[in-house]
């Protein structure tokens, strides 16, 4: 059964995307890899061509959730004749060969248990101290549903068709992962988490990797802010503050 189309955004990962893509295309049910060539400066966008995939890029870095749209819609154009959309399964560039232990995260959505599957890595990398992303994203999701991730930035999801559609337009950046998790609980979907012993590039302690955690911050929060109910609602009262 062919139903199942990898989307990998990448930005800079000509050293790893190889892999993962090769890895992708083994993935049982598999049988379409689009990378989204984010902006990068390296060779990324050729070395995943090489490797199998098919490369849609950005002429510039336009972040992490535009990427997601961006390789959705090629893939809902490839779609066009099918009597099935094909599920979604969203995978970070930097897996490499772990990239071929997503199957378990198919599973549930294609068994009609679940609306999207969230991976929770049974093996962890030091992360470099991003944790308090972690949890302003968890207690976030938390506040605004009532359910607690395990790992609430996880971008490895698989999702269908109608559920991706229900979360569009997605939020910003790097705080994509918690507003689909909301957006979609809040709609009624069902959301679950899958252990799988995937695993990507540890995150360092220089300036860039604590650049990269303060835009990670900065994007939850952003995320977070529109969806929580007393932002909301202030934002309601001055827009009808506005109208003549």
């Amino acid at each position: 059964m062919q139903d199942v189309a990898v989307i990998i955004p990448a930005k800079d990962e000509g050293d790893r995307i190889g892999a993962t893509v090769k890895a992708a295309l083994g993935l049982p049910g598999a049988d379409l890899v689009v990378v989204v060539d984010d902006g990068s400066s390296d060779g990324t966008g050729r070395v995943a061509e090489e490797a199998g995939a098919r490369v849609v890029r950005h002429s510039r870095n336009r972040g992490k959730g535009a990427a997601m749209e961006t390789g959705a819609e090629a893939v809902r154009l490839l779609d066009e004749g099918r009597d099935q959309p094909r599920h979604l399964l969203f995978l970070d560039a930097d897996l490499a060969d772990t990239a071929a232990e997503a199957a378990p995260l198919v599973a549930p959505v294609r068994a009609g248990e679940a609306d999207m599957t969230i991976a929770v890595f049974s093996t962890t990398v030091k992360l470099g101290g991003h944790g308090f992303v972690v949890r302003l994203s968890r207690d976030g999701i938390r506040r605004a549903t009532g359910w607690t991730a395990t790992q609430p930035l996880n971008g490895q999801r698989c999702l269908t068709r109608a559920a991706f559609e229900a979360a569009r337009p997605l939020a910003a950046g790097f705080g994509v992962e918690t507003a689909l998790t909301i957006d979609l609980l809040r709609k009624g979907f069902r959301v679950t988490e899958v252990e799988v012993p995937l695993a990507h590039r540890a995150t360092g302690t220089d300036w860039r990797a604590q650049a990269h955690r303060a835009r990670q911050f900065r994007d939850v929060a952003r995320a977070l802010a529109v969806r929580e109910p007393a932002v909301v609602s202030r934002l309601d009262r001055l827009r009808s503050f506005r109208r003549p």
